[in-house]
């Protein structure tokens, strides 16, 4: 796939939270799953270790920030750690709050749910855009 064609180099693939030269970190919107962010390398490269070491260094920083951000202010009962990019190959991690709750636990975000859940937002500790401002003040110390 060429960046050309790629939905993350065309597209910001969600609700912007941060941005800078490097990554950025998008909310998705997802209705099951409120708190579920993608950080994501801005440049076109598919895996992980097409970064140099510094990069990727960069990106797991980011990566740990947002994950502390959902930990420390929603208390979930675990955070959903992914980099797969099967349908997107274009480097991005998914981190996803979740709550014993939300719609597929204990199964994957991507498994049929296993029950409904009205309103997943209302559920959670604080508004999504608080939580949104959150995680972009713990990302403007990235290095």
């Amino acid at each position: 796939m060429s960046a050309s064609s790629c939905e993350l180099c065309e597209e910001e693939g969600g609700v912007p939270v941060f941005r800078n030269d490097t990554l950025r970190v998008i909310r998705a919107q997802d209705a099951d799953h409120p708190a579920f962010y993608r950080v994501i390398w801005n440049a076109h490269v598919a895996e992980w270790t097409d970064l140099p070491p510094p990069d990727r260094s960069r990106i797991m920083q980011a990566v740990a920030k947002v994950e502390t951000v959902l930990r420390e202010q929603l208390k979930p009962t675990k955070v959903n750690l992914a980099s797969l990019g099967n349908v997107v190959p274009h480097l991005h991690w998914h981190v996803i709050a979740r709550f014993d709750w939300d719609a597929r636990w204990p199964a994957p975000v991507w498994a049929p749910k296993n029950r409904e859940v009205d309103d997943a937002t209302s559920r959670l500790a604080l508004p999504l855009k608080q939580l949104d401002e959150r995680v972009a003040s713990a990302l403007s110390t990235l290095s």
